[in-house]
């Protein structure tokens, strides 16, 4: 049975170490927290969501997804924590939008990929 793994210890030992000085100066641990925040099935229905209108209302948003007010704010709120999404007041309404157009990207990005694996 074919074995998936190296059988020797270092193949381009020049390779390795250019890799290693650029993660080095990258913040993976950001980088993560932008898929954990994504990770969540309702968080990223929501985060499309915002992709395709501008800025939506908390209530609308609960709307979308098919839960409560209180449930939506409160994925809402973790996206912005996590620096994803930003939100405005107006009076006792709370608006939120995605907080850059690298987010928008990443996620239509994300999108037209799941799109293509499900027609091949």
């Amino acid at each position: 049975m074919p074995r998936d793994v190296c059988e020797i210890y270092c193949y381009d030992e020049a390779k390795v170490q250019r890799v290693k000085e650029h993660l080095a100066s990258v913040d993976t641990r950001q980088m993560a927290q932008i898929f954990k925040a994504l990770a969540d099935d309702t968080r990223m229905k929501i985060a499309l969501a915002l992709c395709r209108e501008d800025e939506l209302c908390v209530c609308d948003v609960a709307n979308i997804i098919g839960s409560t007010v209180a449930t939506a704010s409160h994925h809402l709120r973790l996206l912005h924590h996590m620096g994803l999404a930003k939100y405005r007041k107006e009076g006792k309404l709370v608006f939120y939008s995605l907080d850059d157009d690298h987010v928008k990207q990443l996620l239509l990005l994300a999108l037209e990929h799941g799109e293509e694996k499900a027609h091949v």
